[in-house]
């Protein structure tokens, strides 16, 4: 017996983690520096800790099945009714939820490319297809509604992602109105909103009560801290926000994540620490590193460093962890998390030796 066809489907690849790389080389895990997967260098917020551990005590319980707490806070925090918030275990899972409210079998979604890798994984778990449309790196990888539309063929979903990973970029409010405009009012537009505490510009939330095709994503895992407890959500049109009942997996955000991120949602102070510390590295590492790099509105710098394997494997050996980006088709850059300001410098330091080597090697 065996499955059915996977082999469109390409495992996911992840930023290898501390431990993994610190036994692979013999080292201390606490002197290692891990960039790589866009983490909160400030760790969670000690309230989301609390309340976690305490959470804990009451395991044995289901969560409520609705995750009404949650839910009733996040429709206050964006003036929204709770049927439209769409709680889900991950970010990626509320693209799930989104997946199997949308896609019948054989519909074609529409992805960034470069972009993340689970908006096409989704559409074909659920028997959908993927199209893609370019970024280009020559335009600076700006988002533009013509770029998706010069594409667009009446694809059931469109993805757009901003900040974008792993460039850093933005779709401005003006192209995503166009966006909307110019797709047909049975494409859902996908704003994936999960560096969204990052940036200065405005959610696309506000949107959702002028368009019934535009749904927003975001999650806890980046400027609030929470990646290991696995919370995010969808924000969805009032006209079929009932459609979660039908699509949501029983009891699927965890009780210790649901009451951490509440908590999160109560300490300010700890997100603004977060987005300022993202801030000052972004400045630090497009001033100092060696190397080109794009502008970012995210927690993240995407550096065109010629190999990017081998600068990531040789920073790697001196302690430091960076995104070879090559899993986006971006063989020539790395991306760098914002790390704290100890963890920036250091990072920065090590990446130009790597790369003054490198360049020794090459004239030699």
């Amino acid at each position: 017996m065996n499955t059915r066809d996977l082999s469109a489907n390409a495992p996911y690849v992840p930023g290898r983690g501390v431990e993994e790389v610190a036994r692979d080389l013999g080292l201390d895990p606490d002197d290692l520096v891990k960039l790589s997967s866009n983490e909160n260098p400030h760790g969670p917020s000690p309230r989301a800790a609390e309340a976690a551990r305490a959470a804990t005590e009451e395991a044995h319980v289901y969560p409520k099945s609705a995750h009404a707490d949650l839910t009733e806070r996040l429709a206050s925090e964006w003036d929204l009714a709770p049927e439209q918030v769409w709680v889900s275990p991950g970010a990626d899972g509320a693209l799930d939820y989104l997946s199997r409210a949308m896609l019948d079998p054989g519909d074609r979604v529409l992805v960034p490319d470069p972009g993340f890798a689970y908006y096409p994984m989704s559409a074909r778990y659920h028997h959908g297809e993927a199209a893609t449309y370019p970024l280009r790196k020559a335009d600076g990888f700006a988002q533009t509604a013509d770029a998706v539309l010069d594409a667009y063929d009446g694809e059931r979903i469109v993805y757009v992602t901003t900040p974008h990973n792993p460039t850093g970029t933005e779709l401005p409010r003006e192209e995503l109105r166009a966006l909307l405009a110019g797709v047909d009012e049975e494409t859902l537009v996908v704003v994936d909103e999960a560096y969204g505490e990052y940036a200065e510009t405005p959610s696309a939330a506000d949107l959702l009560d002028e368009h019934e095709n535009v749904a927003v994503t975001r999650t806890f895992s980046k400027a609030y801290g929470l990646a290991g407890l696995r919370i995010g959500y969808a924000l969805v049109p009032e006209a079929w926000g009932e459609a979660y009942a039908r699509v949501n997996t029983p009891f699927a955000a965890n009780a210790v994540a649901l009451d951490a991120a509440l908590a999160a949602l109560d300490d300010d102070e700890h997100v603004e620490r977060t987005v300022e510390t993202a801030r000052w590295a972004r400045e630090y590492i497009a001033d100092e590193l060696d190397a080109p790099t794009f502008d970012s509105a995210g927690n993240f710098v995407l550096a065109e460093v010629g190999d990017g394997a081998a600068v990531a494997e040789r920073a790697q050996e001196r302690g430091v962890i960076v995104r070879d980006t090559g899993s986006f088709g971006l063989p020539e850059c790395v991306r760098i998390s914002c790390g704290t300001e100890a963890e920036t410098r250091e990072a920065v330091a090590t990446l130009n030796e790597v790369l003054a080597d490198l360049e020794r090697g090459a004239e030699a």
